[in-house]
């Protein structure tokens, strides 16, 4: 999948049609490590920076200020794209509702199944179902990979419209990305930057490094153009306001195919967590 990058300008995404219509903005922010106040105000800040996509999940804990954040920002909440992720799937309708009733944003704009489990199908029924009745837009599974997805797809309804898995230059996950996208469907990278313990090997990669004083730009920004470039929608974590700007100036430069191959060559196939 090529995502088209000519009309991106700093300060504001492009965004991807997805199977489902829906259109998705390319960047946005992870909210993982973001909790009470500091979440409210990330989310707050990074919609006042312009983003307009903002992950979140059950798991996190942190539904409720992801939609505070929201709410205070005073964008229009049309213009604003939110995903979460239920976990309880032995009673995912009233997960579902509970995630509406944490984020009080009126509706989801994508409901994503957190990763495989024996009852996923049931669970993703629910969220197709919640389709149905307006309560969310889209659908799409988190941490699916070749086998789990092909064995999952033929058992629902509507074909996911985004796969959110770890992607990083040390986990590039070459033939899972490729085989996602051949089926018209997104690919959505967490931790793009490398993730919890390993971000400063990452930031401080040597050919990273190089290339990004080439360019002018930090090691952060080219790691996220790669993906870009790649056809890989990325959600980084931060609540820096300085740090939350410079990840979403991504569109005022572009990477040579030389560069694209060199950074190819980091790949460790090291995967840094364990979904």
């Amino acid at each position: 999948m090529i995502i088209d990058l000519k009309n991106g300008k700093n300060g504001t995404a492009p965004v991807v049609r997805l199977n489902s219509g829906h259109m998705l903005p390319v960047v946005g922010l992870g909210t993982y490590a973001l909790h009470g106040d500091a979440c409210v105000n990330a989310v707050y800040q990074a919609v006042q920076s312009g983003y307009r996509l903002i992950d979140t999940a059950s798991f996190y804990g942190n539904e409720r200020e992801v939609g505070e954040g929201v709410r205070q920002s005073g964008v229009s909440r049309s213009e604003i794209f939110v995903q979460t992720k239920p976990n309880q799937y032995s009673h995912a309708e009233q997960a579902i509702d509970e995630a509406l009733s944490k984020l009080d944003i009126g509706y989801i704009d994508m409901m994503l199944l957190h990763h495989p489990a024996s009852d996923d199908v049931t669970a993703y029924q629910a969220i197709e179902q919640a389709i149905r009745e307006g309560k969310v837009r889209t659908a799409g599974i988190s941490c699916y990979y070749i086998r789990e997805m092909d064995a999952f797809l033929p058992k629902v309804s509507m074909k996911p419209a985004l796969i959110q898995n770890e992607i990083h230059p040390f986990y590039q996950d070459r033939p899972v990305v490729e085989h996602i996208q051949k089926r018209g469907i997104v690919v959505q990278g967490w931790y793009p930057l490398g993730g919890r313990g390993f971000t400063g090997a990452l930031l401080n990669n040597p050919v990273c490094k190089e290339i990004a004083a080439s360019h002018g730009k930090t090691v952060a920004q080219v790691i996220l153009r790669w993906n870009l470039q790649k056809g890989v929608v990325v959600i980084p974590g931060s609540s820096d306001p300085e740090h939350l700007r410079e990840n979403l100036s991504l569109f005022d430069f572009a990477l040579t195919e030389r560069e694209m191959e060199r950074i190819a060559t980091l790949d460790r196939k090291e995967k840094h967590d364990w979904y």
